[in-house]
């Protein structure tokens, strides 16, 4: 008697289980709320505006804890390519001298920030990468950029033959999840971190080779 009582507990409680399940909200509404809740917690201040939260297709994809599909991941990469503006006049390369000063000044978008526009900001590259030899501290999230340019064989920028490598550098910098759907690097150009002519003088810091990347 007391065992069927138990098995009826038990199935009783099995139940009450299943019916729990079956009031657990879905992913697509566990995502609406977590996004209500963050908009919630923000607000506009200064520069910053609470549109920053919104998602293009290329962060809502690599926002999840898996991969996007390939197919997604090309669809990012190629609607990135098309957002790149290539230099006017073809001018890629600037002065080294001011992109050393960009890629160490790690300013910018913040709400303190009296201006929103590029020319408050720093390129921030000690954030992610190795530069100069010289330096004792960096970021690592990227790839080492040392020798950047002279590693890819780059003698004269002016020489036609160093074009693939100086106009993949420029989208990289404009755009980079034209290259990798899921890239961490700002996207400098597309999203107006930097304007054309802080773009030329942090091309030349990594193909001058007269730069001290470059030595």
């Amino acid at each position: 008697m007391q065992k069927i009582h138990l098995l009826a507990v038990a199935a009783a409680g099995a139940a009450g289980w299943l019916a729990g399940c079956a009031t657990v909200p879905s992913p697509d509404e566990l995502d609406r709320d977590a996004q209500a809740m963050i908009r919630a917690s923000f607000r506009d201040q200064g520069i910053a505006k609470v549109d920053r939260l919104n998602q293009d297709l290329g962060q809502a994809a690599c926002s999840g804890s898996t991969p996007p599909a390939d197919a997604v991941a090309r669809q990012v990469e190629a609607e990135a390519m098309a957002t790149i503006q290539w230099p006017q006049g073809g001018q890629y390369i600037g002065d080294w001298r001011e992109g050393e000063k960009l890629a160490q000044n790690g300013r910018g978008m913040t709400w303190t920030d009296a201006s929103a526009s590029p020319t408050a900001n720093g390129a921030q590259c000690y954030n992610c990468h190795q530069i100069d030899r010289k330096e004792i501290s960096y970021g690592t999230i990227g790839p080492s950029l040392w020798n950047y340019g002279k590693l890819r064989g780059v003698k004269d920028v002016a020489d036609p033959a160093t074009a693939p490598i100086v106009q993949y550098t420029w989208g990289k910098l404009w755009n980079s999840k034209a290259y990798a759907a899921c890239s961490n690097m700002p996207r400098f150009g597309h999203a107006k971190l930097l304007n054309e002519k802080q773009l030329r003088d942090v091309m030349a810091l990594l193909l001058d080779p007269q730069s001290p990347v470059n030595q």
